[in-house]
């Protein structure tokens, strides 16, 4: 027998085998192909999300629509096209609203030795979409999606857009891919 393998020790041995095994579990247990439950389906459109809400940030609508088409192109085996897709989603932001919502139990004095509470706002966005599968008509639907973030009510207009649209957009994002790509 070769002396290399005679030498080996026990332990890292112990530890390379415990390793293939994991790696073995992990494959068959995580096994995402790109599609979820499009299977036939090859192509994609997404139309551009207009902003109809009745307070407009001039960026959103731009914003949303090139990031769910990356959503689905980065993440899908779907290629974009223009002409007759097998997947059609479009839709629009209806609504954008920043309202105060609570008073946190978060103080502060000021100069006079007064108690000062922060006052924290909501922002939230609801989306309207239409999916229409042309494969599996079955699966074509129209649905609203709405989410919010709380925020501290010192934030600029500017922080509230570069930061707060960007996470309610992402999980909006996250409900129409899962409802559209995963059927959750």
């Amino acid at each position: 027998m070769n002396s290399n393998i005679k030498n080996i020790n026990p332990r890292k041995a112990i530890v390379i085998v415990m390793l293939f095994a994991l790696l073995g579990v992990l494959n068959s247990c995580y096994s995402f192909t790109g599609g979820g439950s499009l299977t036939d389906e090859k192509t994609i459109q997404i139309n551009e999300f207009p902003n109809n809400a009745s307070l407009v940030n001039p960026a959103l609508s731009q914003q949303f629509s090139t990031d769910i088409q990356n959503r689905f192109l980065q993440r899908t085996t779907l290629k974009g096209t223009k002409e007759n897709p097998d997947i059609l989603v479009e839709g629009e932001i209806s609504d954008y609203s920043i309202s105060p919502t609570t008073i946190s139990s978060g103080t502060q004095t000021n100069s006079a030795g007064g108690v000062i509470q922060q006052a924290q706002n909501k922002l939230t966005i609801t989306v309207k979409v239409h999916y229409e599968n042309k494969v599996r008509p079955e699966a074509s639907f129209d649905k609203t999606y709405t989410d919010e973030a709380t925020f501290n009510s010192n934030l600029s207009q500017s922080d509230i857009e570069t930061s707060q649209v960007k996470i309610v957009t992402e999980r909006i994002i996250n409900k129409i891919f899962n409802d559209i790509v995963a059927n959750w």
